[in-house]
């Protein structure tokens, strides 16, 4: 199992830990070209400060990775990108690009979405790896079964555990250097987790898996492009991808409202309510029938169980 230590700046860190309330932060990063695949889903995300602090500041699990323009990113996670508005957001992401990145709509940034984040005060900082070197730019992947990534989890665990029990005294970090058979003992060995993917992974992440085109029309102007939930969250639907389609705005309504629906068999499906009750719907019962568009990974496409549950307990027929 692996654990990346990824490196951020301090007024990231410092606007965040302020907020413990905030159950999904994005680890932005300001060129979103590189694919990211240093961990899964399920495995732990460090932040460790850069110079002059070289500390870890906190952590959380890693959900998933995508590229959107910086307008996208700021509307599905608000301050949780680490900033008080979008124009602060877009003048740090400028300090890092050659063309400025100044255009929301257009400059593409890299999302790091970390699902259940803790952020550590400054008197439980964790000493950062011992073998960190100051050339790593972006950040390093690590064993965390061994070495310096265990010491790392473990101290991790430890102070996280601290903070849901209230205790405001966790331990500075050398109080854990020499702990390692005790907390190895305490908290096992490593596991991945299922993260709790909170509204904005799921907007970012459906949008992503559908490749910014809505499912049935594939019309791709992201400003009209909506993550709807097949099961609704308040009806113990998930935001997890299988229960999501990309929708244009308007058939998200009507998906919603049940005038429209789409069958386990992937059919998009229009209900004669839509006529009855409003004496229109032409645009809409040309695409009856039609096959939608779904994601290219099979973990993405929405699942069978959850059309059939909208087709049975939403669809007006």
């Amino acid at each position: 199992m692996r654990g990346y230590v990824g490196n951020t700046d301090f007024d990231w860190y410092s606007f965040l830990v302020a907020r413990p309330e905030l159950q999904e932060v994005n680890f932005w990063q300001p060129s979103g070209g590189r694919k990211f695949a240093a961990v899964s889903p399920g495995e732990p995300f460090f932040f460790k400060l850069k110079k002059p602090y070289y500390a870890i500041a906190g952590f959380g699990w890693f959900a998933r990775h995508v590229v959107v323009p910086a307008m996208l990113a700021w509307e599905a996670f608000g301050v949780g990108n680490g900033a008080p508005d979008l124009a602060t957001m877009l003048a740090r992401i400028a300090k890092y690009r050659a063309d400025g990145g100044s255009n929301p709509q257009t400059s593409l940034v890299g999302c790091l979405m970390i699902a259940q984040p803790v952020f550590f005060e400054e008197r439980a900082w964790i000493r950062q790896p011992a073998d960190w070197e100051a050339n790593i730019v972006q950040g390093k992947t690590y064993d965390v079964t061994q070495g310096e990534g265990r010491r790392i989890l473990d101290a991790c665990l430890e102070r996280s555990q601290r903070k849901q029990l209230g205790d405001a005294s966790a331990p500075p970090a050398e109080a854990l250097l020499h702990a390692r058979e005790r907390t190895t003992e305490r908290y096992g060995a490593p596991q991945l987790v299922r993260p709790r993917l909170g509204q904005g992974t799921f907007r970012l992440s459906v949008t992503d898996a559908y490749a910014k085109a809505c499912a049935v029309t594939e019309e791709h102007s992201l400003p009209v492009l909506e993550a709807a939930h097949i099961r609704p969250y308040s009806k113990e639907g998930s935001h997890e991808v299988e229960n999501g389609l990309l929708l244009r705005t308007d058939i998200h309504r009507l998906f919603d409202q049940g005038y429209v629906t789409v069958t386990p068999e992937h059919r998009f499906e229009v209900s004669r309510r839509l006529r009855e009750d409003y004496s229109n719907g032409r645009t809409y019962y040309a695409l009856h029938g039609k096959q939608i568009h779904v994601p290219s990974r099979s973990a993405d496409r929405p699942s069978r169980s959850l059309l059939s549950w909208h087709n049975e307990n939403v669809f007006l027929g």
